[in-house]
């Protein structure tokens, strides 16, 4: 009898999974994006006694 060498199955589903993981940060990372940048723009204002200044859509914020 022959027995069935189940590493390849192993590593087909841990990539299958990393794939599942990256494509939801990913998509999180794009939703988001605007507002992490907002806030990071905000504490660099912050920073550098500058005034922020929120833009029209979630990403535009600058500092003045």
């Amino acid at each position: 009898m022959r027995t069935l060498n189940n590493k390849g199955q192993a590593l087909v589903e841990y990539l299958l999974i990393i794939a599942v993981i990256s494509v939801i940060v990913v998509s999180l990372v794009k939703l988001l994006g605007g507002y992490l940048h907002d806030s990071i723009t905000k504490s660099s204002c912050e920073i550098l006694n500058k005034t922020y200044v929120e833009g029209i859509k979630p990403g535009e914020a600058t500092c003045e």
